[in-house]
């Protein structure tokens, strides 16, 4: 994946300021890349693609939220860098701690996703930068909630989670049924406009973002990738 991940914070909305700390203020998140626990049925490209969009929306997600912040991304890749952590692999509680502190973050987000020829599964972990505890662990277990065809469904009912574990109040109704909504084609556009414009390739990236906002015209994140890569 090389430098892929690093996209997933500069795509995740309004962040802390370089020079800003997890106590002043809203609660802040540093969401750490996701890894691929052993996905089959799609294309090898798609899931490489998720790694990468899954994380992203959730950061994306977090952003929306009133009451909470995500941590600056160049301050998240140096505390990865420190730790000489590649892309998409797992991370510790502890190692997970030390790089929400690095960050400037309260939290760590970090998870894992699998997804057995359309049964997609998503674990993301919270995790308190203050003692190294896990706070909550949040999956799609309802099996009613479990197919990717609600993969945005998904993504925001574990966010969702993870606020509430924070102590923040629940999204705005409005924000989250916005988030929802976004059809899983239209995330699987996203995620590979985010993965050919992590590898330089802003053609094609340009044309995933297009893909995407054609399929869910509505689409701020793959808006603001479109005019990342000159495509507006």
């Amino acid at each position: 994946m090389g430098r892929s991940w690093l996209l997933l914070w500069a795509l995740a909305g309004p962040m802390l300021a370089p020079g800003a700390f997890a106590q002043n203020g809203p609660p802040v998140f540093a969401v750490l890349p996701f890894e691929n626990s052993g996905s089959y049925g799609q294309d090898k490209e798609v899931f490489q693609a998720l790694e990468l969009g899954i994380p992203a929306t959730i950061g994306a997600t977090i952003a929306s939220h009133p009451g909470a912040r995500v941590a600056d991304e160049g301050r998240v890749r140096q505390a990865l860098g420190s730790h000489h952590l590649a892309a998409s692999q797992h991370v510790d509680a502890a190692t997970a701690a030390q790089i929400a502190k690095a960050a400037g973050a309260r939290y760590t987000v970090t998870g894992s996703f699998a997804d057995f020829y359309g049964k997609l599964r998503i674990t993301a972990r919270l995790v308190d930068a203050d003692d190294g505890r896990i706070i909550v662990v949040a999956s799609n277990n309802d099996p009613k909630l479990q197919s990717r065809a609600q993969l945005a469904a998904i993504i925001q009912h574990i966010t969702e989670k993870m606020i509430g574990a924070a102590g923040l109040p629940p999204f705005p109704a409005a924000t989250a049924a916005h988030a929802a909504a976004v059809p899983t084609d239209a995330l699987n556009q996203y995620s590979r406009g985010l993965l050919f414009e992590s590898q330089g390739d802003k053609a094609r990236a340009s044309d995933s973002y297009r893909r995407a906002l054609s399929v869910f015209p509505d689409y701020t994140q793959a808006r603001d990738g479109l005019q990342r890569v000159g495509g507006s």
